[in-house]
């Protein structure tokens, strides 16, 4: 028997580490070895790791009702996160739709995005426009959605959808240049496109890598004069990793679709929602079934993730709590300048990230890390800091003094 482990090419990668145990930013392994987890377990462990409170939410729900079918059915947990949510998103934003993971988000997101034209009987638009790099899940139509040219999917590119990648942004030169290529493409195909597909200010998966919301703007801006729709995954970014309770809140132009998972639930359950507004919900009203939205899962709202959410997000609001974000931004921005033998050093919120000259030297960081205590996980060539906001300063400071040992003992 043999556990097949994602992202990894068994072949080559040394045996997993058995983690027994995680209290706070800590994780222990099962020779009584300990680290931070300076990643938040692929970024959903944002307030640590066995936290007591979300922990005994669940364990009171459990006990309360696990599980109800969803067609037909509501919940309390449900109507409670719903309600919570709506109080931080664009009040525009209004329709929660349920699914159970960030892939599962995007793809309700864009067959949402794509049947809507159809009931309004616009059945022209089949086209998704993209972010170069950008990164939307591991099902069929999110890898469609990233593009041809994606790093992750291009084994299945002969079943991918039509899409157009704007080029990222890497200066200003170039993001005048992006938008200019954008501009061109939409006078001859406007009207073929469905929808606007982003991660807002920060690609997570292409390595960390940041844009302006300036720029950001200025497409939403150019697509939205074409009448296409505008979808934010806000998977990664939501829930204050960029400084905001979401990285859209840094910008005046707000979509017609989120997606939100990874961090809802604190880290403890698989949950999703994606979030429309009232355009979209309507045109899926109608006395004829097929118009309806008919997409559904097993575990759809499954109110012990609802519980779990809701607990997460009253603990995001503690003045404790919101001060850390504010020290993990603060730190971030006086270390990163700081390591040496780098390039691009960035942050945001509580994001940071720098890159070094090759693949061969980011696993080496990593690995050098490991030995201290401390996980990372680099992409490509681009290691990055993404830690739970309980995490210490000492801690924080001590991944930022490891760096700097490597890059001073010049391995």
């Amino acid at each position: 028997m043999k556990i097949w482990h994602p992202f990894t090419q068994e072949k080559i990668t040394p045996q997993p580490i058995k983690i027994v145990r995680g209290s706070g930013a800590h994780l222990f392994d099962s020779r009584g070895n300990k680290y931070v987890d300076m990643v938040s377990s692929w970024w959903v462990n944002i307030l640590g790791h066995a936290n007591q409170e979300i922990a005994d939410a669940i364990h009171e729900q459990a006990i309360t009702l696990e599980h109800v079918i969803f067609a037909g059915f509501t919940h309390e947990p449900a109507e409670k996160l719903c309600k919570a949510l709506y109080e931080f998103l664009p009040k525009s934003l209004e329709y929660f739709f349920f699914s159970d993971n960030g892939s599962t988000a995007v793809e309700v997101a864009l067959k949402m995005s794509y049947q809507y034209f159809r009931n309004i009987g616009d059945n022209e638009r089949n086209i998704y426009v993209n972010l170069e790099g950008g990164y939307h899940g591991d099902t069929i139509g999110a890898m469609s959605a990233a593009g041809n040219a994606s790093q992750y999917h291009s084994t299945f590119s002969e079943f991918f959808f039509k899409t157009f990648s704007i080029d990222f942004p890497e200066d200003d030169e170039r993001e005048e240049l992006a938008v200019h290529k954008l501009q061109k493409f939409l006078e001859n195909y406007g009207s073929k496109v469905c929808a606007l597909i982003v991660e807002p200010l920060v690609q997570g998966a292409a390595g960390m890598r940041m844009y302006s919301s300036k720029f950001l703007e200025k497409i939403v801006i150019d697509v939205r004069k074409q009448g296409i729709l505008v979808i934010f995954d806000e998977v990664m970014t939501g829930f204050y990793r960029t400084g905001t309770m979401f990285a859209m809140d840094q910008c005046i132009e707000k979509p017609d679709i989120v997606c939100l998972s990874k961090a809802i639930t604190g880290g403890f359950l698989p949950l999703a929602l994606t979030v429309t507004n009232s355009a979209v919900y309507e045109a899926f009203l109608s006395d004829d079934w097929k118009k309806a939205f008919i997409h559904g899962h097993s575990y759809t709202a499954n109110p012990l993730g609802c519980a779990a959410a809701c607990k997460a997000l009253q603990i995001l609001q503690r003045a404790d709590v919101r001060s850390n974000i504010e020290t993990i931004a603060k730190t971030h921005c006086a270390h990163i300048r700081q390591v040496c033998s780098a390039s691009n050093k960035r942050s945001i919120g509580t994001i940071a990230a720098f890159d070094v000259k090759s693949a061969e030297m980011a696993r080496k960081i990593k690995n050098y890390l490991m030995e201290n205590g401390i996980i990372t996980r680099p992409i490509g060539r681009s290691v990055y800091l993404l830690p739970p906001y309980c995490i210490s300063s000492e801690d924080l400071q001590r991944a930022y003094q490891s760096i700097h040992d490597f890059s001073c003992l010049g391995r």
